[in-house]
Formats: C-alpha cells, sequence, structure tokens
C-alpha cells in the first residue's frame, strides 16, 4: 500500500524532464490512450486483468485476498515443490515450451505475448514514461511499478488457489524477468516500437460505487505492420485475453482506422489441480487511432455477458478545456454501463461510472 501511495504521489512530482533519451512507446501525446498512461492506471489494468473472465467476479470485496497473497508466496518462496508436485516435463512443456497447440496444454502462449512482450513492453514504457516527466532514476522507478502489477496480477487470479501452481513460477521468475532484460535492449525496443508500432491500448477501467465492481478493466497491446512503403494498408494484432488480427488503413495525418477480428477467453476451465486453461468466444472489433495512440476502440464480444465494449479516449471531445473520456459496455440483456474519466487527471488509477436505468 505504501508503494501504491508513493507511486501515486510520484505522478505529481515536478522535476526537469529528461527527453534526450530514446523513447520507443511513450511520446507525451496529449490525446488517446497514450494520454492516461500512468502508473497507477497500469497497475490496476495489469493487476485486475483477469476480472475480465466471465467466472470472475469483478466485486473487489469477493476478492480473497489473504487467500491469494498466501498461495502466491507458498509458491514463489517452493518453486521446487511446486515444480515437482506438477512434474518438470509437464512444467516445462506446458509453462516454458512451445510443444503443443492444443489450448489446455498451451499456457505458454499468454506467458510470451503478455509477460514476455507486453510486459516487457510496459516496463521499458513505464521506464520512459518516469524520464519524460523528470524522474532522476527512471528504471527503478519503472521496476517498482511493474511488481506492483505483477504481483497484484498474480494475487488475484489466486486468490481462489490453494494447490501448489507453476503458472506464478513460470510468469515472475522466468517471462517478467526476461520481459525487462529484452526490452532493455534498444534495438529490441526499437524494432517493437518502430518497426511493429507497438502500443499500449489498454481499457478505461471505471468503479461502480453501487455495485462495488471494477469494470472495463484491462491492458491491451496493439502491433502493427505496414504492407509497404507506398500501400496504406498493414497488418495488425491486437491481443490481451485473447487476440484479434486484421488490418488497418492509413488516412492519413497520422491517422488510421483498423478492423480485426478473433478468440477471446471467455471463463477459466479447471484442466488438473495445477493448471487452468480456457475456453473462447469469437469477437471483432474496430479501432481508430492517431499515431498510435487510440482514439475509439468498439469490441463486440460474447465474453463475461457483454456484447458491447466501446471506449472513447481523450481528444475526440473537449467541454470547457476538460478532456473526458468514456466507457460504454452493452451487455447482453441490454444492459448499459457507462464510465467516465478525465485526461486532465490521468494519474488516477481508473474513473467512475454506473448502470443507466434501472
Amino acid at each position: 500500500m505504501m508503494a501504491i501511495t508513493s507511486l501515486s504521489s510520484a505522478t505529481g512530482q515536478e522535476a526537469p524532464a529528461d527527453r534526450t533519451a530514446p523513447a520507443y512507446f511513450y511520446h507525451g501525446r496529449t490525446y488517446g490512450s497514450e494520454r492516461l498512461v500512468s502508473p497507477l492506471r497500469v497497475i490496476v489494468n495489469g493487476g485486475f486483468g483477469i476480472l475480465q473472465l466471465g467466472n470472475r467476479s469483478n466485486r473487489l470485496a469477493d476478492i480473497d485476498w489473504e487467500v491469494g497473497w498466501r498461495s502466491l508466496w507458498r509458491n514463489l518462496g517452493h518453486p521446487i515443490d511446486a515444480i515437482e508436485e506438477t512434474g518438470w516435463w509437464e512444467f516445462f512443456s506446458n509453462e516454458i515450451i512451445p510443444y503443443s497447440v492444443d489450448k489446455d496444454k498451451a499456457p505458454y502462449w499468454p506467458n510470451y505475448l503478455n509477460h514476455l512482450i507486453g510486459g516487457g513492453m510496459t516496463y521499458r514504457m513505464m521506464r520512459e514514461y518516469f524520464a519524460w516527466h523528470g524522474f532522476k532514476h527512471p528504471t527503478p522507478w519503472a521496476l517498482a511499478t511493474m511488481t506492483a502489477y505483477h504481483l497484484l496480477n498474480e494475487t488475484v487470479e489466486m486468490n481462489d488457489r490453494t494447490d501448489w501452481r507453476v503458472d506464478p513460477i513460470a510468469d515472475i521468475y522466468v517471462f517478467n524477468v526476461a520481459g525487462v532484460l529484452v526490452f532493455s535492449s534498444d534495438s529490441v525496443s526499437r524494432f517493437f516500437g518502430q518497426t511493429l508500432n507497438m502500443s499500449d491500448w489498454s481499457f478505461i477501467p471505471f468503479y461502480d460505487p453501487v455495485s462495488g465492481k471494477l469494470e472495463n478493466v484491462g491492458q491491451n497491446y496493439m502491433v502493427r505492420l505496414r504492407l509497404g512503403r507506398t500501400t496504406p494498408w498493414s497488418l495488425l494484432y491486437h491481443w490481451c485475453n485473447g487476440g484479434e488480427a486484421g488490418l488497418s488503413y492509413h488516412l492519413g495525418g497520422g491517422r488510421s482506422i483498423s478492423l480485426a477480428g478473433g478468440l477471446e477467453a471467455e471463463n477459466l476451465v479447471k484442466v488438473n489441480r495445477h493448471q487452468d486453461s480456457v475456453d473462447l468466444v469469437r469477437t471483432a472489433g474496430l479501432f481508430y487511432d492517431r499515431e498510435g495512440s487510440l482514439l475509439f476502440g468498439a469490441l463486440y464480444t460474447m465474453a463475461k455477458d457483454v456484447r458491447w465494449q466501446i471506449n472513447l479516449y481523450p481528444g475526440l471531445i473537449r467541454v470547457a478545456g476538460l478532456e473526458p473520456a468514456f466507457s460504454l459496455i452493452q451487455l447482453q440483456d441490454d444492459t448499459v454501463l457507462v464510465g467516465m474519466t478525465l485526461g486532465n487527471l490521468p494519474f488516477l488509477p481508473c474513473g467512475l461510472g454506473g448502470r443507466v436505468g434501472d
């Protein structure tokens, strides 16, 4: 809690900005998804991302924090015992080595995409964020942010798990560490930031004080590869708890519109007492961005009883000097949830919202 409080106060620190270091993922843009990048939003979107799944309650009071924390450190504190209980081959073939395309034997997939690439990019983005905002030691601040994010993520995920588990061992000790090391390289960051145009397209989370639920939470990523120097078309891949592949069309002026479709995780499914899998549902997305900073995103999905998930980022609407950002969720029973936050206050961890109508 003290670390999170320190991060909150840190976002307001005044100091000369160091903008001489290479910046591949954070450029201080005052519009779109990049406008909302901050340490606390990274921690909230990344730490609570599993609450997007249909069989996980997103009511914060339903999270058993004590069980999650104890289970996490039981496994992290005794990694050899956990691996031997699961089996060394099962650990390496399921968590580390891309051995099978069977989704029940492929927990390595989110390990590579979300922890190695996504987590590594987020570490580098936060390092650039702290440098941009004038912090003398951006690397320790970025590491503190990532530590809080990953420990929160694993605690929430483990809140109903009491058996030996190897997934937090692979996440924390292997892929999260590897992500930091890999994206500390300027060459790797340049490839993902400039060749693949990787960006953080996270949702705009909001808290509903009536239901006690954290809605619209999730840390999302996008990569985009131009199909040629003269063509306006690019290949696009967007992912978080699933993935959508599609095409982007460059409109000019740094603006692009993208359409993609794919699969998203709906529920956690228990494979055995040591391992989970997911079942998948179809999803499709429409995106509009400027220079990689997302201005509008609409996802059609059937996960967590959701039909439409729409996010309007700062820069689309300005009212009396304010920069509102809106989230709109239509559930399958036609219930509508609306949330709002302000781009002028990007250091806030989330916005506020609730159900519209009866």
